[in-house]
């Protein structure tokens, strides 16, 4: 059973499952996610969450415990091999006291955020689990400390990210002019997220028109998502090749999250943004102790990429930032090699396989 409660820990499960299909054909995989997952051959309990935010988890609670409910009830009945939690903490770790009690093993990948907040989890989670399997290097010294067995595995998203074509060869590939320069805005993927963004983008995009005329304008989308507002015709909305926009980009314009690192490993200078709700940042910067938001800077211990929150993630800021990047190459250039750092952590990595290896060992099945 894999329980992944939001969209980015959703492809995490989706690309999990490829690799244990892979590994054992027979085996039965049943799961809290999405279509993603579905694709793979997951049989769904019940859906992800699009919720971010403690204000907004708080509106949602009754369709939360709803999952939660039907996840407990799967767990007790039919008392999966092995249980496997993808970040989602407050969910989960309930979750794997079930788990426990029942005598299910458990495998957490994805590590919550225990260097920002609530490091006082990482002892809970030493008590409930078998194994942590975490992205990032520097996760691994918060659990050594208890005992608990844990592995860096990498990114998954760094897997796959194989980009041979040059910067014209992409734009022909996605019907734009090969002769004319792109920059990306990406407003993120989850509904509050593009309700938040989206005058934000409109208006650097408005920006970007007036300075730069001949520039494409690029906003990449998950495939199934849809901007909330009209757009104009200059404008070019790609679903589903995230990458491929971005690859033949010159700058980018990146909502805080997964897609940040996806830029950094693809070597696209980038500022980062976002926005929330006034309550839930608040609380957020009282409970938290962070120099950074964004996956790049977090990584690189200093900030490499602008970051612009709240009321600084305005249209100026954001188009002031993406100016400099353009047109200062000594600035282009300088995070552009720090970006390449990034990708040098993770390469070499095997991430869904190994991590399908790891499960296979916890729960003793066999392997040719």
């Amino acid at each position: 059973m894999i329980s992944a409660g939001e969209s980015s820990g959703e492809l995490y499960g989706a690309l999990l499952s490829r690799e244990l299909r892979r590994l054992w054909p027979d085996v039965q995989i049943y799961g809290i996610g999405g279509p993603r997952m579905k694709e793979e051959g997951v049989s769904l309990i019940a859906p992800i969450s699009h919720i971010i935010g403690i204000i907004e988890v708080i509106k949602h609670v009754g369709e939360i415990r709803s999952t939660y409910k039907k996840a407990k009830d799967f767990l007790i009945n039919q008392k999966p091999d092995i249980l496997i939690l993808i970040d989602y903490p407050d969910f989960n770790l309930a979750l794997a006291k079930k788990a426990k009690a029942a005598g299910i093993p458990i495998l957490y990948y994805v590590s919550p955020q225990v260097w920002a907040w609530r490091r006082g989890r990482v002892n809970k989670i030493a008590d409930l689990v078998n194994k942590m399997a975490v992205l990032f290097p520097f996760e691994v010294a918060y659990y050594e400390k208890t005992g608990l067995p844990c592995e860096f595995v990498g990114h998954p998203i760094a897997e796959d990210i194989q980009i041979h074509e040059s910067k014209e060869e992409l734009k022909i590939r996605l019907g734009l002019d090969p002769e004319k320069k792109a920059v990306s805005l990406l407003p993120g993927s989850r509904p509050n997220e593009l309700y938040k963004h989206q005058f934000i983008i409109m208006q650097t995009a408005a920006k970007i028109r007036n300075t730069f005329p001949d520039m494409h304008i690029l906003m990449p989308l998950a495939s199934g998502t849809e901007f909330p507002a009209a757009l104009p015709g200059y404008i070019t909305v790609l679903h589903g090749c995230t990458r491929e926009a971005l690859a033949c980009s010159e700058a980018a314009a990146v909502a805080s999250g997964t897609a940040t690192l996806e830029t950094a490993l693809i070597g696209i200078p980038m500022v980062v943004y976002y926005k929330i709700s006034p309550a839930t940042f608040y609380l957020a910067k009282f409970l938290t102790n962070v120099r950074f938001i964004s996956l790049v800077n977090i990584l690189s211990g200093k900030a490499v990429v602008k970051e612009l929150l709240q009321s600084d993630a305005n249209a100026d800021m954001l188009f002031s930032e993406l100016r400099t990047i353009l047109e200062d190459n000594v600035y282009r250039n300088a995070m552009t090699s720090e970006l390449g750092k990034i990708k040098e952590i993770m390469e070499g990595k095997k991430t869904s396989a190994r991590v399908a290896s790891i499960a296979g060992e916890i729960a003793g099945w066999a392997r040719s």
